[in-house]
């Protein structure tokens, strides 16, 4: 790590566990592989239990996690939330969960308010779908144009619930219609709005769409799930994208997550970590711990890991 580099208490906004004994993750099971924009991610397909997060994290000043949904059976969305509330009663991993509900199903009003009564739920997840390739943006709009899928949404402020978006950047435009439409709701955008790849027609693109979001006060943006099939973990090309966002954002609202298990396919949790230290380190001190911790605290008040290691 660089001796310039952040030292401070890190809060990961944005990871996953799951075991795969209760047979309720339909993507994960033996045979399956769906379309996933990291290609083949069979490598993935163990569990990643609290115990496994706690050894990746290790020596890296790790004092808080948010768990994010990670697509259990939707029959019962909110049984990946019980179960992993027992996980955090004993580990205090996660510290915060963002959980699952289907905005546009008949029973949203009852699967949100059995969400919100959990403690630690924070915010739903619900990926609204729509053109999922550049050459495809034109062809039809995302679930947040729909009147069903919105009425869903319009829910989550009675319980204070914030909303995950994980979408493409081409879509944004959608989720700047969906922001002012209902201001009381924060949207976190998920992976820093799913960069597919790092072309120069992608990045002048992406760079619009995020701008175009960060003049609205209701957005906050994580700087996770920054890998791609073809580059994998590139330090090289992540520093434009992380300090871009911290450019039209500001430091107060980017916050770092990990996404693990699923970017562990392409690096180590202290290689990824150490990346975006010396990323940042030419920041002020009070922005890089605004990344790392304080805007995930203030965004989702996670409890604290039991047990939390220090910074190596």
């Amino acid at each position: 790590m660089p001796e310039a580099g952040y030292r401070g208490p890190v809060i990961d906004a944005h990871h996953h566990l799951w075991q795969l004994a209760d047979d309720r993750y339909p993507w994960l099971r033996p045979g399956v592989l769906v379309p996933h924009r990291y290609g083949d991610y069979s490598a993935i397909k163990h569990d990643y239990t609290a115990a496994d997060l706690l050894r990746d994290t290790a020596g890296q000043g790790v004092v808080a996690t948010v768990s994010m949904e990670a697509e259990w059976d939707p029959a019962d969305p909110v049984g990946e939330t019980r179960s992993l509330a027992r996980v955090a009663a004993t580990t205090g991993v996660p510290g915060a969960m963002a959980a699952q509900a289907r905005l546009d199903a008949d029973d949203v009003a009852e699967v949100l308010a059995a969400q919100a009564s959990h403690p630690s739920v924070r915010s739903i997840r619900h990926k609204p779908g729509g053109p999922a390739r550049l050459e495809q943006v034109g062809s039809g709009r995302t679930r947040m144009s729909d009147q069903t899928w919105r009425a869903g949404y319009a829910l989550l402020a009675d319980h204070g619930l914030h909303f995950e978006l994980q979408t493409p950047w081409w879509n944004l435009h959608e989720a700047a219609e969906l922001a002012v439409d209902h201001p009381e709701t924060l949207i976190v955008v998920n992976h820093a709005g799913v960069l597919l790849d790092h072309g120069a027609r992608t990045m002048r693109g992406w760079r619009a769409a995020l701008a175009e979001l960060a003049d609205l006060p209701n957005v906050v943006v994580k700087a996770s799930g920054l890998c791609t099939e073809a580059d994998g973990w590139d330090q090289f090309v992540n520093r434009e994208v992380v300090l871009t966002l911290v450019g039209l954002y500001g430091a107060d609202r980017v916050m770092f997550g990990s996404n693990f298990p699923v970017d562990g396919m392409f690096t180590t949790y202290a290689a990824m970590l150490d990346g975006f230290r010396d990323i940042l380190a030419d920041l002020p001190a009070a922005e890089q711990r605004a990344v790392f911790h304080d805007t995930a605290a203030r965004v989702y008040r996670p409890a604290r890991i039991h047990q939390p290691a220090s910074a190596s």
